[in-house]
């Protein structure tokens, strides 16, 4: 993905050139790291997904609703402070990371001590182990987020994205290979705890930066305060997320959770390596021109044109092709896989449009509206879950889409009403990936329409390899030739390094 900031002949904003670039920069190597990160972590996931079961994953996710939870809790959120914050010194991250440390022996002291209450509540035994091995992490964390912060607010993204990549190679295969002797669910936890301390060594090599205690109240009031609000949205986000995973595991078991986190994780995927790539150069764009509206405003707009054309289509593609897609990729005991992930889906286009407005919303430090967006939108989950799990994982998709529906609107609305974005401003940010993806749908509605009706989709390996084959060139083709004003910059630049045409 290429983050374009050079603005129309019509547009009537300049952005600075330097921070475009960096946008642009940091985007890119973002974009880098988290493809290479996903394609591994998707290609592991297949892998494992063939050595292990559905309830191996339950086992994990479950755990994980509990130690991502107290994750939130561990940071403080000051590691984002720290990005946010116009000048910090040496000692603000000194102090950061004691008290990030801190915290992480308490919040391994309580997993330790709780794990065999977590493991009677749940009828599960072996919750005990999984959740005192798991809670490690905590000790590793602020050796993770301090030195990742700081190359973060140096918008060293290059530097980030190679770490993630060679963290996620070892500890994949590590996975694999301790699944492959029948280690279960702890080829899992292993794998991960492995990932998270070469992430430690590597990241404070690479920032240069050597932990050292020191404690500041003034410091700590200062960074705390930005970084508490920040840790209660996160927290709320995240129990807003765990939200169906919980209502399954409790009410449904380990194998209903291990296939609705599969079709929620798949369905995050294009998001998560594309959607999310701009947003912490964005996000920190946003911090340093929080005193130009005019540069705010083009920024958001620009960067949600952006993300709707290169996310949507992978999530239109993949919901199309769902069922033949799970079933050769990862084989007929995860096609209960399909049905929720093609009502997932739905979800993708409010996503692609509360994310750059939720980065406005924390550069511009509206937290207190974010929070009231997120409890609202989590009592509004909870209660669809509630009803939902009654028609299966797919009751609980369904409440997952109503949610994030209601997130994007709120969202989405003070940002623009900050922002000076008018409905029509909006729309027309919008209006290019709408087009594409309506195209998109369209030819492989008209393709299968010639599908030979005797082959099974189901089971065609050919039927996904010619679908993904004819959507793929009907998008390109189309974003790079159909005349549209919002991406005809960004259009030339690929034709150019397709050369497809001359400098």
């Amino acid at each position: 993905m290429r983050l374009s900031l050079k603005p129309s002949s019509r547009m009537v904003i300049l952005v600075d050139m330097n921070l475009g670039n960096s946008i642009r920069s940091g985007t890119k190597w973002l974009f880098a790291g988290n493809l290479g990160g996903q394609l591994l972590q998707f290609a592991f996931g297949v892998a494992l997904a063939r050595l292990l079961v559905p309830a191996d994953f339950g086992l994990l996710v479950t755990v994980q609703i509990f130690t991502g939870f107290a994750g939130f809790i561990a940071g403080g959120g000051t590691g984002q402070a720290l990005v946010q914050a116009r000048e910090v010194e040496k000692r603000d991250y000194q102090v950061v990371f004691t008290i990030q440390l801190l915290i992480g022996f308490l919040i391994y002291g309580f997993f330790f001590i709780a794990a065999p209450w977590f493991a009677d509540w749940f009828g599960q035994p072996l919750y005990v182990d999984l959740f005192r091995v798991s809670a490690i992490s905590f000790l590793l964390r602020p050796f993770v987020n301090v030195p990742g912060a700081l190359l973060q607010r140096a918008m060293r993204f290059k530097a980030s994205a190679i770490v993630a990549t060679a963290t996620s190679v070892i500890s994949g295969m590590v996975s694999i290979i301790l699944a492959s002797y029948g280690w279960g669910v702890w080829s899992l936890v292993l794998g991960g705890l492995l990932g998270s301390l070469l992430s430690a060594v590597l990241l404070l090599r690479v920032a240069a930066w050597v932990p050292r205690f020191s404690m500041d109240r003034e410091i700590a009031s200062r960074l705390g305060s930005y970084g508490f609000k920040v840790s209660l949205n996160s927290i709320v986000e995240y129990v807003r997320s765990q939200i169906p995973n919980l209502v399954a595991t409790r009410l449904m078991g380990t194998v209903a959770v291990g296939l609705y986190n599969k079709a929620a994780s798949l369905n995050v995927m294009p998001m998560s390596i594309i959607g999310s790539s701009p947003y912490q150069a964005v996000f920190r764009a946003l911090a340093q021109t929080q005193d130009n509206l005019d540069q705010s405003k083009y920024i958001y707009l620009r960067t949600m044109t952006l993300v709707v054309v290169y996310t949507l289509p992978f999530n239109v593609g993949l919901a199309w092709l769902a069922e033949p897609f799970i079933s050769v990729v990862y084989g007929d005991k995860w096609l209960g896989v399909v049905q929720p992930l093609q009502i997932l889906v739905i979800s993708v286009l409010f996503r692609c449009v509360t994310n750059p407005a939720g980065a406005v919303l924390e550069a511009r430090n509206l937290l207190t509206q974010e929070l009231r967006i997120q409890l609202e939108t989590l009592a509004l989950l909870a209660i669809g879950c509630l009803l939902g799990y009654r028609w299966g994982i797919s009751g609980i998709a369904w409440a997952s889409v109503a949610g994030s529906v209601y997130a994007c609107l709120r969202t989405a609305s003070v940002a623009n009403s900050r922002l000076g974005v008018s409905h029509i401003e909006l729309l027309r940010a919008l209006k290019p990936g709408l087009i594409l993806n309506g195209l998109l749908f369209a030819s492989l509605l008209l393709a299968d329409s010639f599908w030979p009706a005797d082959l099974a989709k189901a089971d065609s390996a050919y039927y996904l390899f010619i679908m993904s084959g004819i959507g793929g060139l009907v998008y390109t083709a189309s974003f790079l030739y159909l005349p549209m004003r919002e991406t005809e910059a960004e259009a030339a630049r690929w034709k150019l390094w397709l050369g497809l045409t001359r400098a």
